[in-house]
């Protein structure tokens, strides 16, 4: 017998408007000073107009932080942590994509606790208490919602973790409507790292599970099954909730069966590049998954069924099926297909290969193992 730990937010909320109606659930946290940690790009968008005026009018006090940057780095973190304590802030909302709650996780934590960043980085070495947390995604991507985890960018080229169950929010708000505004490239880009979050998962090395796998193939079947329609009709809510269901159980699925090659080559292209997550996962996902199939072709011909119903043929030729699927996707979803396509040449595969092969925590979890060649070579496969 095994011994199995499944870890996820204690508390769940889908509902349509309900980032309209927060300050009940501020209160239910016994909190009366809200830091609400977002990006400029949000508030471009006018999402928070209503969740700040709902906020204000019920009496609470509200400081908002909208400096968070993609792939954030340590300074908006360590700022975002002093203007929780300058604001005495009881509580932490993050509002965004995955930087945002990422950057909002770290705050609650470091703003209570009284640690240093750089003590935390790692697994399981924050010691905590942390302010309460609520957390709201705007895009249907990273789930961060529900994962343990928070990545900082530390470096040129270089992002770090901290890992732990502090991190996870007192609740997480699924609200379709902030997804409704979402051009279809980011639409794309962040489904499809939704969907390398389920598939990762489901072929880990290390940590697979019976629960992660029941959720990654749910995350997947919905997400497969909605993600063009969410592009095509930005409006459609009932695909909208279904891409951040999706995204919300493949988050679930991969914070306790880990993610794995595709992210330990998308991470360098962000760190270095400033290329979206989303994006990054999608340009390395194909060939990472045909590097895989020696190692996990059953797996991937289990999740192939999933995308491709009625799909016929022995394990290797579904195995394949799925990669030539998933390879297909950023194209026709009209996002970049190419390095050079983002300004990436020759030149700077060996430095990428490089900064890839220090993941090794994301690395150790590929059912195949992968050295600094195949990762030059999988560069080179979509230069």
């Amino acid at each position: 017998m095994r011994t199995l730990a499944f870890n996820t937010t204690k508390s769940i909320l889908i509902e349509c408007g309900a980032s309209r109606r927060l300050a009940t659930h501020v209160r239910a946290l016994g909190c009366q000073s809200v830091l609400l940690v977002t990006d400029p790009g949000v508030l471009a968008a006018r999402l928070l107009d209503p969740v700040l005026a709902e906020l204000e009018s019920t009496g609470l006090k509200v400081v908002l932080f909208a400096d968070v940057q993609a792939d954030p780095p340590e300074s908006v973190i360590l700022v975002a942590v002093e203007a929780a304590k300058a604001a005495a802030a009881d509580c932490v909302i993050g509002f965004g994509g995955g930087s945002s709650l990422d950057a909002a996780k770290l705050t609650a934590l470091l703003a209570r606790s009284g640690e240093s960043l750089a003590e935390v980085y790692g697994i399981n070495l924050a010691k905590g208490p942390r302010l309460p947390l609520i957390l709201i995604p705007t895009t249907a991507g990273t789930g961060s919602e529900v994962t343990a985890v928070s990545v900082v960018t530390t470096g040129e080229g270089q992002k770090n973790v901290v890992i732990s169950p502090l991190l996870l929010p007192d609740l997480a708000v699924l609200d379709a409507e902030l997804t409704c505004g979402l051009p279809a490239p980011v639409t794309a880009a962040t489904g499809i790292d939704a969907m390398v979050h389920a598939i990762e998962s489901y072929t880990s090395r290390h940590l697979k599970n019976p629960i992660s796998d029941c959720l990654a193939r749910e995350a997947l079947r919905l997400l497969s099954a909605n993600l063009h329609q969410a592009c095509r009709n930005g409006a459609d809510l009932e695909a909208r909730e279904n891409m951040l269901l999706g995204a919300c159980l493949a988050g679930m699925a991969f914070a306790n069966s880990p993610v794995a090659a595709v992210h330990a080559l998308a991470y360098p292209l962000g760190a270095r590049f400033h290329i979206p997550h989303g994006l990054s996962n999608s340009l390395v996902l194909e060939p990472v998954v045909r590097f895989n199939l020696q190692a996990a072709a059953p797996l991937y011909a289990e999740l192939a069924e999933i995308v491709l119903p009625g799909l016929s043929g022995d394990v290797l030729a579904k195995a394949n099926a799925l990669a030539e699927y998933l390879g297909s996707l950023a194209g026709e979803l009209g996002l970049p297909t190419r390095l050079r396509e983002l300004g990436i040449g020759e030149s700077d595969l060996d430095a990428l290969a490089l900064d890839a092969t220090k993941q090794a925590r994301l690395l150790g979890n590929n059912p195949r193992e992968m050295n600094r060649d195949d990762i030059r070579s999988i560069y080179e496969q979509v230069l």
